[in-house]
């Protein structure tokens, strides 16, 4: 197929087409410093995150990094190893240009009034660009760049509402523990690399393998520990998950959704990658660090989905209650490092991707529902909320899809892939039984978090509203957004059959 035929940094054509956007925009904003041209910004970035997922979409149906499929092609190097598209690059890939997508079609309505367009999906593209290539990166290098490159534009992202004393307060504090984080996570790298000489995640593991790491002891497992903190950060996993409410809160609602679905998917590609490449699992890799990690992902799973759930059920403010509950979801997709063993783990992994393919559509469709509730002036409470579907049927309808679906509640996305969650960490628990105790608390958070969801559900579609409402608008973008997340957290169920085969596929590949 005509995708052989192509120099190998076209395998990086999905983020090379994003970085394109962005300097695009750029540019646009440097010669028309002052223009508010809605349509044609919203609508570069909406053709370049488009333009994104279809190359991915397409490399994946050609066979790239699957060489089992007949004509298909393995997985391609770019630049020295440094970077590697393979199905599992591509799978993330895809996630981060839908979530891109559906952020940039909302902002259309949601910035109307707002300085600093340009800048803003600027921005937003550049850190998709970022997100894209953290998917892709085989370095520890890499990973840190990539990780900066998405990092520095969610910090001015989440503060971009200048005049808003919240949205920049909320950017103050993200920076300030995504600076800390950062300095841990390039501590450990440096650790790693003083144990074992390297920085590419393959020779890490061939010298782990050869016995010949850690010459002065300790090195390699205090690094590991500080990378496992960075990795914790990104996916707003406990203890480095007080970030995220503030964050989520102040930000512009569409923010809020894009660094709770994308930034938190691209944080578990470069987990799953380096912990699958990089620290083999085994006797040797215990006595050389002196722990099994998978240890420290179980009771990070365990510790992240319980506080993240008991916490968002406490709230009365909606952003702040789907912040905590982003943060549970970061602990059901950690289940897929936590099943890991030396005998495989592709189900447990497999179903952790797939949770975070349907996370994207269903989160991100809840915080654009908020942000519509912004854009109409509603306030941010429950009892704000209360029987807004008197006057929004189908948007508060595409609310209840998200919420449900988010409870695991069958027949919407997310209650198959948690079900295919539960179902490998029974699987994994065959090799270590603390995995049951894992599935437990899977479902005894699942059932607690729909207590919170449907108490949603229940003031938009039951309680009476609290005061009269003038007539509800009906922005185009923000509406065309939220229905198409919400008919594809609904028709994902009955077509989950090829994200499942892709999703195993990747783990698999990732896991040989």
């Amino acid at each position: 197929m005509a995708v052989f035929q192509l120099a190998e940094w076209t395998a990086m054509a999905p983020a090379l087409i994003l970085a394109g956007t962005a300097l695009a925009l750029f540019v646009f904003d440097s010669i028309s410093p002052h223009s508010t041209n809605r349509s044609l910004l919203a609508g570069t970035a909406a053709g370049g995150a488009l333009a994104s997922l279809a190359v991915a979409v397409w490399f994946i149906v050609a066979g790239v990094g699957t060489p089992t499929v007949d004509g298909g092609l393995g997985e391609i190097t770019v630049l020295s190893d440094q970077f590697v598209v393979d199905q599992m690059a591509l799978y993330f890939m895809i996630i981060v240009a839908i979530v891109t997508a559906l952020i940039v079609v909302a902002s259309y309505d949601y910035l109307v009034g707002h300085a600093y367009q340009a800048e803003y999906y600027s921005l937003v593209v550049l850190a998709a660009t970022g997100m894209s290539m953290m998917a892709a990166a085989n370095s520890l290098v890499t990973i840190f760049i990539a990780l900066e490159l998405a990092s520095l534009p969610s910090y001015a992202l989440v503060a971009i509402l200048k005049d808003n004393r919240g949205s920049v307060e909320a950017g103050l504090k993200y920076f300030l523990i995504g600076a800390l984080s950062s300095a841990i996570f390039l501590y450990g790298i440096s650790l790693v690399y003083g144990a074992t000489g390297h920085l590419q995640l393959d020779n890490i593991a061939e010298v782990i393998a050869a016995g010949d790491a850690d010459p002065y002891g300790g090195l390699l497992g205090l690094g590991i520990l500080m990378l496992i903190g960075g990795f914790a950060f990104k996916t707003a996993s406990v203890p480095f998950h007080f970030w995220a409410p503030d964050a989520y809160e102040g930000a512009p609602a569409p923010i809020s959704g894009f660094l709770s679905s994308a930034s938190k998917a691209a944080g578990f590609v470069i987990l799953f990658r380096v912990f699958t490449e990089a620290f083999p699992l085994g006797d040797q890799m215990n006595a050389l660090i002196g722990f099994d990690w998978t240890v420290a992902f179980i009771i990070l799973a365990i510790v992240t989905m319980t506080v993240g759930n008991f916490a968002a059920a406490t709230q009365n403010n909606v952003k702040r209650m789907l912040a905590y509950s982003s943060i549970g979801h970061a602990g059901y997709a950690l289940i897929g490092v936590a099943g890991l063993s030396a005998d495989g783990g592709e189900l447990v992994m497999g179903a952790a991707m797939m949770h975070l393919l349907v996370y994207g559509f269903m989160n991100t469709g809840a915080f654009l529902f908020v942000a519509l509730a912004e854009h109409w002036g509603v306030g941010r409470t429950f009892e704000d909320y209360n029987g807004l579907s008197r006057q929004a049927p189908i948007a508060c309808a595409a609310m209840a899809v998200f919420m449900f679906s988010l409870a695991g509640i069958p027949p919407f996305g997310g209650f198959f892939s948690k079900f295919f969650l539960f179902m490998g960490a029974l699987e994994a628990s065959a090799a270590n039984t603390a995995m049951l105790a894992v599935a437990a608390a899977l479902v005894v958070n699942s059932a607690l978090s729909l207590y919170y969801y449907s108490r949603l559900v229940k003031a938009l579609w039951i309680e009476e509203p609290a005061t009269t409402r003038d007539r509800l608008a009906r922005p185009t973008g923000l509406y065309a957004a939220i229905v198409v997340a919400a008919v594809m957290t609904v028709l994902i169920l009955p077509g989950f059959g090829p994200v499942v085969d892709a999703a195993l596929d990747a783990a698999v590949a990732a896991l040989g």
